[in-house]
């Protein structure tokens, strides 16, 4: 009886030398969650590069989204008249004027998430060029006041079929003068 019950532990000490190893090599390729980064990286970095904050609900390609493109307070130093949206030539996925909005917003965190608190009613205008390039105007009915609110350009897109990361520019038009200015740049990620 004595010879089985030392069978038996060895039995186990060898089991144990393989099982152990083979749970703990391959623990770190099971992953419940996908990470986050936080972290942007600019190929060309330049001061005259401004980053906008902004948030989407997926972030897959061909699923379903809303994109909300924030103007935060330190964003608009004046009134604007009109918001002038650069679309990237790569970024194949159909917008329509009744998908888009522009809202007075409350921005998410870590207890809250984002909603548009108010529609701000605005007229629409998608432009294409000969080069494929195309832009979004947004004519607000009133200036967009610099005051302590944010707004959001809402899209509510299906994601391209290509994954890649987009660079979405902003210029805005102050109020009392006739040219617009750069606003900052979004860099949306599609996986």
């Amino acid at each position: 009886m004595l010879k089985i019950t030392k069978k038996q532990i060895l039995n186990l000490k060898i089991l144990r030398l393989f099982i152990i190893p083979t749970i703990l090599v391959f623990t770190p390729f099971y992953n419940t969650q996908d990470a986050k980064a936080g972290l942007e990286f600019q190929w060309d970095q330049n001061d005259g590069y401004r980053r906008l904050k902004w948030f989407q609900k997926e972030n897959e390609r061909r699923f379903r989204n809303k994109i909300y493109f924030f103007l935060r307070p330190s964003d608009r130093r004046s009134d604007l008249l009109k918001i002038n949206l650069a679309i990237p030539k790569s970024f194949k996925s159909t917008l329509n004027n009744e998908k888009i909005s522009f809202c007075k917003v409350k921005i998410g965190g870590f207890e809250s998430r984002t909603k548009c608190l108010e529609d701000i009613p605005a007229d629409f205008e998608i432009k294409t060029d000969e080069s494929g390039l195309r832009s979004l105007d947004i004519y607000p009915y009133s200036p967009i006041p610099s005051n302590k609110d944010s707004y959001a350009i809402v899209f509510k897109i299906f994601n391209p079929k290509k994954s890649g990361l987009y660079q979405f520019h902003s210029f805005g038009q102050p109020k009392g003068k006739s040219f617009s200015s750069y606003l900052g740049s979004w860099t949306i990620v599609i996986d």
